[in-house]
């Protein structure tokens, strides 16, 4: 699971979406995969009707159902007289619509492709948007600054170097040329938004407060709040928690007021 979600993540690029994708970056900064807020609608498949039930695989257990791409255009959307093309388009939509179908499993319901297609197109849009700012803001990533970010990427996802990232992704298919220009991209997308939104480190006081958060959710679900580790071996994790809600707030408001300055065209 860990090389597909790492696939996932990458192939995606969404440094930084929009904060109703779950926009991720910092803890997920090596282009995270989606997260709880993801897309998962549900109703007609954009074919029309309700989609069919999902086949078995034999195993007594249900197969994913598998997306319909075929209505989508070679040019997905013009982004300032930038294209984001088909080609750019359905690994994300796929990798997105893998995971609504597994969230809505337990439903029995089918994902509502047509508006999971638009929501992709518009992360894909105000990441354009966010790219062709960065590069207008003179932001561009070094072999330093990739390996760096691929690093990150292998020790969010449990692997031991940038090095076995490229190579688990080569083993789904994916260059190493494309991943490093991904991982580019996502440092390129993160100082931006870092630089623009004004991100602070969150005070000693903020995390002891998102911690004890954590105990009290705890202790009001019923499960014993002893269980929850002590502060100081959570406490990395609830910093770059507090820099992630920063960023994904900086990024979804730097997007919309790209957007409105912008010229941008979805055409489906």
């Amino acid at each position: 699971m860990t090389g597909t979600r790492t696939t996932r993540s990458l192939r995606t690029a969404v440094a930084v979406r929009t904060a109703a994708a779950a926009l991720a970056v910092g803890a997920a900064l090596g282009l995270a995969a989606c997260g709880p807020d993801d897309p998962a609608p549900s109703g007609a498949s954009d074919a029309g009707g309700t989609a069919p039930p999902a086949a078995s695989d034999g195993g007594g257990e249900q197969a994913l159902p598998q997306p319909d791409t075929s209505s989508i255009p070679e040019i997905v959307a013009e982004v300032n007289g930038e294209q984001i093309t088909r080609e750019e388009f359905v690994p994300v939509y796929e990798a997105q619509f893998q995971q609504a179908a597994m969230q809505q499993q337990t439903t029995g319901q089918a994902v509502d492709e047509a508006t999971l297609q638009q929501q992709v197109a518009d992360q894909l849009v105000d990441n354009r948007l966010l790219q062709q700012a960065a590069a207008d803001s003179g932001i561009e990533a070094t072999e330093a600054d990739i390996d760096a970010t691929l690093d990150q990427i292998a020790q969010q996802n449990g692997l031991g170097s940038g090095d076995e990232v490229v190579q688990t992704l080569a083993q789904q298919g994916v260059s190493e040329e494309q991943v490093r220009e991904d991982a580019a991209t996502q440092y390129e997308l993160t100082t931006y938004v870092t630089q623009e939104g004004g991100i602070t480190e969150p005070t000693e006081e903020e995390l002891r407060g998102q911690y004890d958060d954590l105990v009290a959710q705890q202790e009001q679900s019923g499960a014993d709040a002893s269980q929850v580790p002590p502060f100081e071996e959570v406490r990395e994790q609830l910093a770059q928690q507090a820099l992630t809600q920063q960023q994904n707030e900086a990024a979804t408001t730097l997007a919309a007021e790209l957007r409105e300055q912008g010229d941008v065209t979805i055409l489906f």
